[in-house]
C-alpha cells in the first residue's frame, strides 16, 4: 500500500490536494493527520481501493498456505461495512464448527491490516452465504424461543453468542409485545436471556 503525504494551511486544503492528485473522492480515502500546528497541516493518505486489494491478497496468501487453491473473493458494502466474501472448494471446512475457522481468519487478517495502517479499520470476512444463513437461523431461533416464553412465562437462556449474533436476537425481538431480551455474562461467554414482559 502506497502512502501519500500532502501539506496545506488547513486540513481541508491538504485533503483537496489529495483528492485532486489521486483523482478520488474523500470517501474513498483514509486520512490521518501527521502534523497540525500554526498554519501547516500535514496529512498521510491511503486509497481505500489499494487497502481492499491488500486485504484480498493477504486472505489469498493465508489460504493458499493451508491448501486452498481455488479461491474467489467478492467485496461488497465498500462504504458502510466492507465485507469480503470467500468462495472456495471447501466452504464448510473454511467456516468450521460454529464459524470458528472463519472467525480466526478474520482475527488474523484484521490484526495484520491494522498493524500496517496503525489504526483500527473494521471489515468483515464471510464465507459463501454463511452470514445470511446464520441470520435466518438466529431469526428462527428467536421467534421459536419467544413463542415458548410467551406460553410458559419462564425465561430462557440462549447459548453463548458473539456481539453480532446477540444484536440480531435483540433487534428481532425489540418490538415484541410479550417478551424482552437482555445480555448477561462476560466475553467471550455472554449470552442472551429472553424473558416475559411484566403484565400491565
Amino acid at each position: 500500500m502506497e502512502r501519500h503525504e500532502y501539506t496545506g494551511e488547513t486540513k481541508q486544503e491538504a485533503i483537496n490536494k489529495a483528492k485532486k492528485d489521486l483523482v478520488e473522492t474523500e470517501n474513498n480515502l483514509i486520512i490521518n493527520i501527521k502534523e497540525d500546528k500554526d498554519e501547516k497541516v500535514v496529512i498521510e493518505v491511503l486509497e481505500k481501493r489499494e487497502l481492499f486489494e491488500e486485504i484480498k491478497s493477504y486472505i489469498k496468501e493465508l489460504l493458499e498456505k493451508v491448501g486452498y487453491n481455488t479461491i474467489k473473493i467478492e467485496l461488497t458494502n465498500k462504504n458502510i461495512n466492507p465485507t469480503f466474501t470467500i468462495y472456495s472448494e471447501n466452504d464448510a471446512l473454511l467456516i468450521g464448527k460454529n464459524a470458528k475457522n472463519v472467525k480466526a481468519l478474520q482475527s488474523i487478517v484484521m490484526h495484520h491490516i491494522n498493524k500496517e495502517l496503525r489504526e483500527n479499520f473494521k471489515f468483515v470476512i464471510n464465507v459463501s452465504d454463511y452470514e445470511k444463513k446464520r441470520e435466518k437461523s438466529l431469526e428462527h431461533l428467536a421467534f421459536n424461543i419467544a413463542h415458548e416464553v410467551r406460553n410458559s412465562h419462564i425465561p430462557v437462556k440462549l447459548d453463548r453468542m458473539n456481539s453480532y449474533e446477540r444484536r440480531i436476537i435483540h433487534n428481532i425481538l425489540k418490538d415484541d409485545r410479550y417478551v424482552k431480551t437482555h445480555s448477561e455474562g462476560e466475553e467471550p461467554n455472554r449470552y442472551v436471556i429472553i424473558e416475559p414482559k411484566e403484565e400491565k
